[in-house]
C-alpha cells in the first residue's frame, strides 16, 4: 500500500444557519461538523461512525464537493478542495466520487445500466461511443456483471446487484477517493460480505482511498484501517482501527463497541448502558457535549470542552481518560 496521501483534511466545520418561527426571533446555528481532521492514502480506508445526526453524511457532502465548509480546508491529490475556480473544481470532482446508501433510489429507472456507466464518461472525457462502450462492459466484468446484462434496467436486478452497478458507475472516472456513505445498510446481511468483499478486491486492484461512513461497526472491522468515531459533530476518538478495538479509550467508543453483537462468548462484552438520549445539536450541553450520558462524567465535564489528545497512539477527546483506561474492557 502507498502512503501517499490523497486526501488531507484540516479542521472542517460546517454550520448552519437555523430560524426560528417569529419574525423577531434570533436564528440559531446548527453546528453540523465541529472541526474534523484527517488524511487517506492511497490503498486504504478510513472508516466515519457514530449515531445519526452525528455529521457523517455532512462530512461526505463537504468531501465531495456537493457543498462548502464554514471554515477549514481539504486537499485531494494537493489540489484545495474549497477553490472557487470552476475549472479547478471539475478537475478535482473528477478524483472523487461516491457510492450512496440506496442502490434502489441512486439510479435512474429510465436507463439502461449501460447508459447508466457511460455517463460519466460522456460528461468528462472525449471517447467515441464505442470507446464508452468498452470499457463500461470492462467495468461491468470487474464488478461481477455480465455484458448481457448492459442493456438491462434497474428495476431487472437484485439489490446486491444494484449496488454493484453504483459501485461501477463511481469508479468509471478512474477516482482516487470514493466516499462510500452507508453503502451496505440497504442490503440483506446475507449480501453485505459480498459487497464488502467487491470493495475490497477493487480497492487492491485500483489503489483506491476509501472515507467509509457507517453505523455498523461489525462493518466498520472487515473494512478499515483508520477509525474515526464522532458524536454530535466532532470527533472523540480517532486512529487505527485494531488499537481502538482492542481497547476503546472514550465511553462513548466503548459504549458503541459494546452494543455490537459477538457470537463467540469470549468476546461478549457487558453491555454499556447510556443515559437519556442523544442532545439536540440546536442546544448542545456546555463543556463535553457527552456527560450527560457519561458515567464517568465530573465536574469539569460539564464546565469545559476536552481537547483532542494524542494518548496511547490514537487521539481522544475526553477529560478522563485516565479513569476510563484503569477499568477493564
Amino acid at each position: 500500500m502507498s502512503n501517499g496521501a490523497i486526501i488531507t483534511a484540516d479542521k472542517l466545520r460546517r454550520y448552519y444557519k437555523v430560524k426560528k418561527e417569529g419574525f423577531f426571533k434570533p436564528s440559531m446555528t446548527l453546528k453540523a461538523l465541529d472541526g474534523v481532521s484527517f488524511s487517506i492514502g492511497a490503498g486504504q480506508t478510513l472508516a466515519v461512525v457514530g449515531e445519526s445526526g452525528c455529521g457523517k453524511s455532512t462530512l461526505a457532502r463537504l468531501v465531495t464537493m456537493i457543498e462548502p465548509p464554514t471554515s477549514g480546508t481539504f486537499q485531494i491529490k494537493g489540489m484545495d478542495g474549497t477553490t472557487t475556480d470552476r475549472a479547478l473544481r471539475k478537475k478535482i470532482r473528477k478524483y472523487i466520487q461516491i457510492v450512496f446508501q440506496d442502490p434502489y433510489g441512486s439510479l435512474n429507472p429510465r436507463k439502461k445500466v449501460g447508459a447508466i456507466l457511460e455517463e460519466p464518461l460522456k460528461i468528462n472525457t472525449t471517447f467515441t461511443a464505442a470507446e464508452r462502450r468498452d470499457q463500461a462492459i470492462e467495468m461491468m466484468a470487474k464488478v461481477g456483471l455480465s455484458r448481457e446484462q448492459y442493456n438491462r434496467y434497474p428495476h431487472m436486478f437484485s439489490g446486491g446487484q444494484r449496488q454493484r452497478i453504483a459501485v461501477a458507475r463511481a469508479l468509471m472516472l478512474k477516482p482516487a477517493l470514493v466516499v462510500a456513505d452507508e453503502p451496505v445498510s440497504a442490503l440483506d446481511v446475507s449480501v453485505q460480505a459480498q459487497a464488502l468483499n467487491l470493495l475490497m478486491d477493487l480497492q487492491d486492484e485500483m489503489n483506491l482511498a476509501y472515507l467509509f461512513i457507517s453505523h455498523d461497526l461489525s462493518v466498520v472491522r472487515h473494512i478499515a484501517d483508520e477509525l474515526m468515531v464522532m458524536y454530535l459533530g466532532c470527533p472523540v476518538e480517532q486512529g487505527e482501527k485494531e488499537i481502538i478495538f482492542k481497547n476503546p479509550l472514550h465511553p462513548y467508543t466503548r459504549a458503541l463497541l459494546a452494543s455490537t453483537p459477538k457470537v463467540a462468548i469470549g468476546e461478549r462484552k457487558s453491555r454499556i448502558r447510556l443515559q437519556g438520549e442523544l442532545p439536540s445539536p440546536l442546544n448542545p450541553p456546555p463543556g463535553c457535549t457527552f456527560h450527560r450520558r457519561c458515567v464517568y462524567a465530573t465536574g469539569i465535564c460539564e464546565e469545559r470542552v476536552p481537547e483532542f489528545l494524542e494518548i496511547s497512539n490514537r487521539h481522544v477527546a475526553c477529560h478522563n481518560v485516565a479513569e476510563v483506561a484503569k477499568t477493564e474492557f
